[in-house]
Order: C-alpha cells, then structure tokens, then sequence
C-alpha cells in the first residue's frame, strides 16, 4: 500500500506557473500593504514555545495491533520535546484579525538525533482550522496563481478553458465557506493537516489538533485589529492554566473509506485534497499533547524569521503526499527565500540580529 501517489501530466508545468505567481502576488501585496515582505500565505502570526509530549501508546490505546500501527517515527516511543507554534490568519495580506479568514497553527518539534536519525532534528507540523484544502490539487493551484496574479483578474478567469472556469468557482466558493467560522481564540479552535503524510513505509495519515474543553479564553473584540493576537497573549502571561490540544492521527483506510457511497483507491484519496476524510468512517487516535508554555511568546523579529517546512522537517517515513504538498513545497521554499533574503537586507549593519537558531526551533 506504499504507493499511494498518482501525478498528473501537467504537474511540471503547473508547478513552475505557481511558483512565478506566488512570488509576484508576494511582492504585489507588500508594494500594496506598503510593508516588507511577508509570507506568501499566512502572512500575519504569532509565535510561542510549547511542549510536545508523545503518549506511551501501548499504555493509552487497549488495541496492540493500533497501538503498533501508531508508534512509529516519532510516535514510537514516549518523551517529551520543546516546541515553537505559530498561529495565523491564512491570508496572503496582512488584514485585521476580525476579517473573516481561515486560521492556521503550525509547530516545529526539536528531538534528539536518535528519535528519528541522526541528519533528523526537527519534525514540522502544519494546520488550518478546516477539515479539507480549498485547493483540489497542483492543477487547481496553478488555476487560482493565474487568475489571482493577472493584471487583469476578471480577464484572467474569462481566459481559462470551460473546465478551469469550474475548477477556479468551486475553490471561491469552498475558499468563502471555511472563511465563515467564528471568530474564536487561536487556543480555542481545532486544527486539521487537511493533506496526508506517511506513517511508516505502509500507512498514510493525517493530523488533527483538538483542543482541551478546559483551554482558557476570553471573548474576541472584533474590532480591535490584533484581537486574536492579543487575546493569545493575554492567555499567555496571564492565565495559571496553558492551552493544550491533543495530537491525533487519522489512517487512510481504503476498506471503510467512501466518497458518494463509492470506495476509492489510495490515490484518489492521496491526490484530492479537497476531499475530507470522514471521521465516522475512519476516526482519529490521540498520540501525544501539544502543550503551550506561559509567558512564552517569541518576540516579533524572531518570529519573523521562523519557518515551517513539512517537507524539508520530515523523514521518508513521515514525508508529505500528494499534489497539493508537492506544489506547496516548491512555492512556500522559493517564497521563503526570497523573504529571508529582503530581511536580511534591511537589519541594520552590526546589530545583533536574530538568527531564529534558538533552544527551540526555526518555523
């Protein structure tokens, strides 16, 4: 059950129109915002330290065979790491809080070499607070590129092919809807990967981060720019309980698994990132605790010079799949350059300037 990928002929080609286009909507937004560089996507976050604890799952799980299946990678045995998480607004411009958007939390776990292999240090973890991608796969991505970077937006999409024009409407219309939840404390919302990775040479995952009914939080002013930033910081340096959320992992199971009451292969699961995975059909399993740490929060010029790579951070045991990750890979690294690059430039000549190379992480 190892080869779970499935490319499309047009990936190449999709792939490198992506990366010219996210790099000019990078720098669009900035000369529009009339600020440095930022992200490609989620361009606004905040950063903290936590604590990773990985279960001894064959205490935490009665089934030894799932708790086998599970313990593997950095799941294989119980420890417990420091951590860097970044939560953020998934827009490409930097917005107020209060605007209506997809949130993401992405965390970088620091293990010793002989955890995952000794080149290993650091498993990257990324999530947004939606079950599925907007974006079906590496096509669909290049689609959405074209018509967004256009001069032109309106005479982009009048431009594409009868199929694109479809491809491009239900991303907008997916995109609105995850857009459309409350607006809630970044402690208090759950997380999905909403795109796979191996578990193991035989198994493909995804991850969930479900927070603690007891996180504290307080309610969001929404017309406060920083709200959800501010309200993270306040729970931060203020509360006597940290926010904490249990990791979990989600097998691809093509047995149980249906899409339109139909069994799918591996691949179509694999390459379909807007297509959720049914909990009913195939549950999650707790395999360790994300724990925030008090008073933690990393001060804004290191932040900005953190990164998440959930390919670059992985092993071949835990690498990501499909489409949308290989596509995502290549722009987020390319766009990561390019931004590193603009903020070395403008730190000031002999300052001590971060290095993100801290006790914890880089994401």
């Amino acid at each position: 059950m190892g080869d779970f990928e499935r490319k499309l002929p047009t990936e190449t080609a999709d792939i490198a129109a992506i990366v010219q286009g996210i790099l000019a909507l990078q720098a669009s937004y900035a000369r529009e915002q009339k600020r440095p560089l930022a992200r490609g996507t989620h361009a606004k976050g905040i950063c903290a330290r936590a604590e990773f604890e990985v279960f001894d799952l064959f205490k935490t799980v009665r089934d030894r065979a799932l708790a086998a299946r599970l313990a593997r990678g950095l799941f294989a045995k119980p420890g417990i790491y420091p951590a860097t998480v970044r939560f953020a607004n998934a827009e490409s411009h930097v917005f107020a809080d209060g605007k209506p958007d997809v949130r993401a939390m992405s965390f970088s776990v620091q293990v010793p070499p002989e955890v995952l292999g000794p080149t290993a240090t650091r498993q990257d973890y990324s999530m947004n607070n939606a079950t599925t991608f907007p974006i079906n796969d590496a096509h669909e991505f290049a689609v959405l590129v074209r018509v967004v970077a256009a001069p032109n937006p309106r005479k982009g999409f009048w431009s594409l092919p009868f199929r694109d024009k479809l491809r491009f409407a239900r991303m907008v219309v997916l995109g609105a809807l995850q857009k459309r939840h409350s607006v809630r404390p970044f402690q208090q919302m759950r997380y999905w990967s909403t795109t796979p990775f191996r578990h193991g040479a035989d198994d493909a995952v995804k991850y969930s981060a479900i927070p603690s009914p007891t996180n504290p939080g307080q309610a969001i002013e929404r017309d406060h720019p920083n709200c959800l930033q501010d309200e993270l910081l306040r729970h931060l340096n203020e509360d006597s309980q940290m926010s904490a959320f249990d990791f979990s992992l989600q097998f691809l199971d093509t047995e149980t698994m249906t899409h339109r009451g139909r069994r799918r292969p591996a691949s179509f699961w694999i390459e379909n990132a807007s297509v959720e995975w049914n909990e009913t059909q195939a549950p999650f399993h707790v395999v360790g605790r994300l724990r925030l740490v008090p008073k933690s929060q990393c001060p804004a010029e290191v932040c900005e010079e953190m990164y998440i790579d959930v390919t670059e951070h992985s092993t071949a045991d835990t690498a990501p799949l499909g489409s949308i990750n290989r596509a995502r890979w290549a722009a987020e690294s390319e766009s990561r350059k390019t931004r590193l690059g603009a903020f070395a430039k403008i730190a000031s000549p002999g300052s001590a300037r971060p290095t993100g190379k801290t006790d914890a992480t880089t994401p």
